[in-house]
This record gives C-alpha cells, sequence and structure tokens, in this order.
C-alpha cells in the first residue's frame, strides 16, 4: 500500500486548529488541495552571483512540474553567499558559515510549514552540502538538484575557466603574463548563468551527490543554461512523488557504503578538499559512523580517472558532451570503485541506473581508460601528526612527489602570503603556514588568494602551503587544509615558528614539525590563546557552536559527540 502522500501537511490542512487554513484559501488553493502533498522547495536566492542568479528561475519550474504530479510546490528563500566574490574580503568568513545556515534554515521552514518533502536547489558551493545536511537531519523526502555549471569562457580560440582567471592575476602580477592579457582573460572567463565549471567546490559536490544517492542521475553535469536543465527541473516531482509513495527516507539512501562510494568518487574525479569536509558533516547528521580515517583509507586506494581542471583543462561540459556523469559512474562501477548496490532518489539502485549507459567514449581526453588511470593514489591525501592530531587534508595535483620537507614561513592572513610572493621573499622548499583563520577564529574562509599567488612558475609544485581554513578546489600545488585543531583553540599548528623544519608524507599518512616534544610542550605552555570575538553575530553564532574541521564543523549545540 502506498504511503499517504500529505503524510505531514495533513497536520495542517486537516489540523485540529482550523483556523490556519484561512491562510491557504488566501493563497488560492481549493479543497482538493488540502489533500495534496506539499513540497517545500529550498531556493539559494542571491541575484549578485552568476552561480545563483538564475535560481529562482528553476525553482518556479520545479513548482511548475510539482502542478502537473498533482502537489504543491513551495519555493522559500534561504540564504546565499558568493565563495569567489567574498574570498579574500571580509564577506569570505560568511562561506562556510552560510552552509549551516541554509541546513538550519531549511530545516526550519520544511518542519515549521510540516512540508511532506524538501528538494533543495545546488547552485554554488555551499548549497548543495547545506540542503542535504538538512534532508539528512529531518529525514524527510526529497533530493537535491544541481543548477548546472557555466558554460566555458573563450581565448584566443582555447576553452577557459575561473581558474585562468586567478593564474593570468597571479602571472601578471609577477611580470609573467602582461596585465592586458590577464584583463582579457578576466573579462571573457565566465560568460553566463551556472556553477564554477572545473572540478571545484561546487562541482565536486554535485557529482558526489549522484555517487551518494541523494541527486538524480545527470542533474550536476547538465549546464545551467542547458534547455535539458529546464526540462529536469519540470520532472524532478515525479520522483519526489515516487520517493512519498514508497515512503524512501534520505537516511534509507545515507548508508556507510554510499559514503564511501561519494568519497571514492571525490577521489577519481579529482575533486575539492571541500568535499571531504562537507562529507563528514553529512555523516554526522546522518549519524553514519564515517570519519576522516576512513576517508584517507579510500584516498590512499583510489586511482584518478578525471583531467578535471585544476588538474587538467576539461570542465563539466566537457563530461556533459561525453553522456554526462552517469557515463562517468558506470566507468567507476566497472574499475569497482564504487557500490552498484546502493539506493538512490530514483527508488532503484546504482547499478539499475546505471544499467542501460554506454562507455566512455574512445576518443576523449577526460576520462581515462580503466587500466591506464592518471594516477594511481588520489590528488587528495590525509595525513596526522604532532602538526595535525585531529588531521589535515592535502590538495596536491601539481605536486610530483609524495613528500615533502621544508621550512615554515609564518602568517596569520592571506594577503600577507600574497604580498611575501610578489616581494620574492617565498623561495622554494618554504612550507607556507598560514593559521588563525580556522572554523571558531574566522569561519573558516577560503583563501584562494593566498594560494594562487604560489601558483607561479618558479613556485609551482616547489613550495607548500598548510593551513587551518579552507582553499578553493580551484586551486593547485602542494596544500594541506582543515588542519585541526585550528590555532585558535590551542592546535599545534599556532606553535609553529618561521624557520621551523616541516615535514609529510601522503602515502604513510603522516605530518610533522621536526622538533622536540619538549620543544613543543615548552612553546606550549608560553603561548597564550587569544580570545576569539567577533562582530558579526552569524559568525559569533557559528564560532560559539562549531566542531573542529575533521568533524565536518556540525554545530557541536545539535551533535554534542563531536566536541
Amino acid at each position: 500500500m502506498d504511503h499517504p502522500l500529505n503524510w505531514n501537511s495533513q497536520n495542517l490542512t486537516h489540523g485540529w486548529q482550523r483556523g490556519v487554513t484561512a491562510f491557504y484559501y488566501g493563497l488560492g488553493f481549493s479543497d482538493q488541495d488540502f489533500d495534496k502533498a506539499q513540497i517545500g522547495i529550498g531556493v539559494p536566492l542571491l541575484d549578485g552571483n552568476l552561480c545563483n542568479v538564475h535560481a529562482y528561475d528553476l525553482a518556479k519550474e520545479i513548482a511548475q512540474g510539482c502542478q502537473s504530479a498533482d502537489m504543491i510546490g513551495l519555493p522559500f528563500g534561504v540564504p546565499a553567499v558568493s565563495d569567489n566574490i567574498t574570498q579574500g574580503q571580509e564577506g569570505g568568513n560568511a562561506s562556510l558559515p552560510s552552509r549551516n545556515m541554509i541546513a538550519n534554515a531549511a530545516e526550519c521552514v520544511v518542519s515549521a510549514h510540516s512540508y511532506d518533502a524538501l528538494i533543495g536547489l545546488h547552485n554554488c558551493d555551499k548549497n548543495g552540502p547545506g540542503f542535504a545536511m538538512a534532508l539528512a537531519r529531518l529525514n524527510y523526502p526529497g533530493l537535491v538538484v544541481s543548477g548546472g555549471s557555466i558554460m566555458p569562457g573563450c581565448h584566443k580560440g582555447q576553452d577557459i575557466s575561473i581558474l585562468d582567471v586567478y593564474d593570468s592575476q597571479a602571472a601578471a602580477a609577477v611580470g609573467a603574463m602582461e596585465q592586458e592579457e590577464a584583463e582579457q582573460i578576466l573579462k571573457t572567463a565566465c560568460p553566463g548563468p551556472g556553477g564554477c565549471g572545473i572540478a571545484a567546490s561546487f562541482n565536486t559536490w554535485g557529482i558526489a551527490l549522484e555517487a551518494i544517492g541523494l541527486m538524480l542521475p545527470f542533474s550536476s553535469s547538465t549546464p545551467a543554461i542547458d534547455a535539458a536543465k529546464k526540462t529536469e527541473c519540470l520532472n524532478v516531482a515525479s520522483a519526489v512523488r515516487n520517493l512519498l509513495q514508497k515512503n524512501i527516507r534520505p537516511r534509507d539512501i545515507l548508508t556507510r557504503t554510499a559514503f564511501e562510494n561519494a568519497a571514492a568518487t571525490i577521489a577519481a574525479v579529482g575533486g575539492s578538499t571541500n568535499g571531504i569536509l562537507h562529507l563528514l558533516a553529512l555523516a554526522r547528521e546522518a549519524g553514519v559512523d564515517f570519519h576522516l580515517q576512513d576517508v584517507q583509507q579510500i584516498l590512499r586506494k583510489t586511482p584518478v580517472y578525471c583531467s578535471f581542471a585544476p588538474r587538467g583543462k576539461k570542465t563539466m561540459v566537457d563530461l556533459h558532451h561525453l553522456g554526462g556523469t552517469p557515463v562517468l559512474m558506470k566507468h567507476l562501477l566497472k574499475a569497482g570503485i564504487i557500490d552498484g548496490s546502493c539506493l538512490t532518489v530514483t527508488g532503484k539502485t546504482i547499478a539499475e541506473n546505471l544499467a542501460d549507459i554506454g562507455d566512455v567514449p574512445a576518443d576523449q581526453e577526460l576520462i581515462a581508460p580503466l587500466d591506464q588511470p592518471y594516477k594511481t593514489y588520489a590528488d587528495m591525501q590525509v595525513c596526522f601528526g604532532n602538526l595535525a592530531p585531529g588531521g589535515i587534508v592535502f590538495k596536491v595535483s601539481s605536486m610530483q612527489e609524495s613528500h615533502f620537507t621544508g621550512t615554515a614561513r609564518c602568517f596569520d592572513e592571506a594577503k600577507g602570503v600574497v604580498d611575501a610572493v610578489e616581494a620574492g621573499k617565498i623561495k622554494p622548499g618554504c612550507v607556507i603556514v598560514l593559521r588563525n583563520l580556522g572554523p571558531v577564529a574566522s569561519g573558516m574562509p577560503e583563501v584562494l588568494v593566498a594560494t594562487a599567488a604560489l601558483t607561479v612558475p618558479e613556485l609551482d609544485g616547489k613550495v607548500a602551503f598548510i593551513s587551518d581554513t579552507r582553499v578553493s578546489g580551484v586551486s593547485h600545488g602542494a596544500i594541506g587544509v582543515h588542519c585541526s585543531p585550528e590555532a585558535a583553540v590551542g592546535g599545534p599548528i599556532g606553535l609553529v615558528q618561521d624557520g621551523d623544519p616541516i615535514s609529510f608524507d601522503l602515502l604513510k599518512g603522516e605530518i610533522s614539525v621536526d622538533i622536540s616534544d619538549q620543544e613543543l610542550q615548552q612553546r606550549r605552555e608560553r603561548y597564550h590563546l587569544k580570545p576569539v570575538k567577533h562582530s558579526r553575530g552569524y559568525l559569533a553564532d557559528f564560532s560559539a557552536t562549531t566542531s573542529q574541521a575533521h568533524h565536518g564543523c556540525v554545530s557541536k549545540a545539535l551533535l554534542p559527540d563531536c566536541e
């Protein structure tokens, strides 16, 4: 017997307080509408960002599809912050907190209004993770829809992306490119709506959502302006209706094996370190026993099969032309990298979803053959040691060796790194240590401006970067982030001094500041933590409740075991 579609909304539409229905009549409801399922459609509203500018238009298409499926779709807004526009400024502190605010806002609206299901739109980096967290927390039927990638720009007949913008600006700053050409790239790289097109945070999470089962097949790879995106949004309601009828809930989908699938997929595509942070957060929200140590084991054994930028030059539009994310997932299924038995929001397993999907075309440069991966282990690796007892996540796509030893150069702000590079004060063999920017200290902002400065030819792959904050998936080089615990709560990264030798070995999973335990303890005894004070209310709330990065920066107020 089918589960009642209005299992939750009937508490209001047919509840004890008859007077509330006056508002429904005011909204134009008919008497028949009171028996229909009500679907909350979460919209990250931000017309000031290319990623989000078309979000409400997509939401209206989804609402129209709900009407066609004899349900009622009701869009509602959630906060949205552009990582790209705000990074390097005060607003960068808002990025990760906005993820948690999206989760809270979606949970608040959907539970308060007794909606029967949630559809969340993934348009920019923190939208999809926030809605996924809300789905896991609520455990109401629902799914996430990708808003789609931006189309590539064009410079001198070649496709370009936001990565080319930052690389060219860094090159111009040190005289390796004419500023006029850098400006041409800047003005043509982002031609219209959609999330950043490379394997940065937005697309990493979109692919991960398909792999974990919370997004319909093809959604992550269909470009924002493609006609198929509109068609997809009109048809989403039928999938949600099926979830309601069969009473399939997010926690039926979010199993440990599903998390392993998502982590392996992130590794195989050469994705962003942000994907790991969000995956850990989602596991906590879903109550799944899945930790950074588990991620470490997956990254060690998973080959890289994709040449998305920043590893290569390809974008999600290239994947779309090859047949979309399901073609990639079929490849990973054949490679034994993902488990096809996991349930998805189609109501079918991954293997069933992929049964009729063709193989990767032979004449292409995005996806490597099964027996010839681009690399035998992931570009991301996790290390633990006296510098990062809780762990640190490395992204090393342009580093040739799996180990590195250098001397520390310490900074407390991203601009200081940029200034030092431009002044020629950073030399090969340095380990840039950027701290006091973790989740408690500063909301864990992205510091792409710092890592982009290190991509100039004389430094690219020849220096390392270690921080208690985040970087964008646009970054490349030898980059270690999410160092846990952070400096602001007494983490060892705050005790490092200029000139300290630092070494890490990615495949051994080890990192250390190479000084004696006695010296480290003496520094700890002399070190005085500065009280963390924030003048912004949202940041004060986030700082007071956030867990450390190895727990995904979820709220300790809700999940006290993540202390």
